[in-house]
């Protein structure tokens, strides 16, 4: 493994940690808010400000972010998400901490699939990770567009059937991939710079459903949804746009086992036994 690589999954693992702990207490801050409203944006941003426990929150979410943007500067997309996926445990266990309680039987079982995910990609760097092309500007335009349709779609469906706060979290997650893909592109330089709007507009949306969705379900739902989709949307498309190429051999079957335990950990810690939602 390269220096650099080295590097880069150190920081991306430092900001996973720091984003995680920021998720469980913004949470408890927004939770205790007056209701908040989209509709409303000034109001609702004015409230959040003014909470010192929602500040802290943002403060250290903020130096997550710092981290990331480093690591992606000097890692690939998929390889970067791939560690930051595994921080769901971490959300996992903070949550569990802070509230007085033993994990559920779903969520420790999701934190093994985790943990073992992300041991399975460590032993998948064995076989190397490119860069790749980089991607057409046309192709990246259009998943993005294709990832804000469907955050739309989920906040509809989740206005229709009553479950307000799972389609605030995945539509949280959503536009944070369009940050997470946003940050990647822009940091290639030159024109693609203009990619800086993505990375504002996604993480300015995704902070603002999350919070929505804190006020209406636990951390580890509303946060595990979001971070499920932040993390699997941009690895995919780390191969789908950006050309960014998987290990070849057993190293690249292990790969994609590796973010498929990840990702069904993930799915199983958004989904918490009943009587433990967090």
């Amino acid at each position: 493994m390269h220096a650099q690589t080295a590097i880069a999954l150190v920081l991306a693992l430092a900001s996973t940690t720091l984003t995680n702990v920021a998720y469980l207490r913004e949470h408890d801050a927004a939770a205790a808010l007056p209701a908040l409203s989209l509709r409303r944006p000034l109001h609702a941003a004015e409230a959040l400000l003014r909470d010192r426990s929602w500040l802290a929150g943002f403060a250290l979410e903020s130096g997550g972010f710092a981290l990331y943007v480093a690591a992606l500067a000097l890692a690939p997309l998929t390889l970067v998400q791939s560690i930051t996926a595994g921080g769901i445990g971490i959300l996992a266990f903070a949550s569990a901490r802070v509230s007085r309680r033993r994990l559920g039987r779903r969520e420790l079982t999701g934190v093994l699939f985790s943990t073992v995910g992300l041991l399975a990609l460590a032993v998948s760097l064995a076989g190397g990770s490119g860069e790749g092309s980089g991607g057409a500007t046309f192709g990246i335009v259009l998943w993005l567009a294709a990832t804000a349709a469907a955050a739309v779609v989920a906040l509809g469906l989740g206005r229709r059937f009553s479950s307000l706060a799972v389609a605030e979290g995945l539509a949280g997650g959503l536009f944070f991939s369009i940050g997470d893909i946003s940050v990647k592109v822009a940091t290639q330089g030159g024109a693609r710079a203009a990619f800086a709007i993505g990375v504002i507009v996604g993480y300015s949306l995704g902070t603002g459903f999350l919070q929505l969705g804190y006020q209406k379900g636990g951390a580890l739902t509303v946060a595990g949804l979001a971070t499920l989709l932040t993390n699997a949307l941009p690895i995919a498309a780390g191969t789908v746009v950006l050309g960014e190429p998987v290990p070849s051999g057993v190293f690249g079957g292990i790969r994609i086992v590796a973010f498929a335990t990840v990702t069904l950990g993930a799915i199983l810690l958004a989904r918490p036994d009943s009587g433990h939602a967090g």
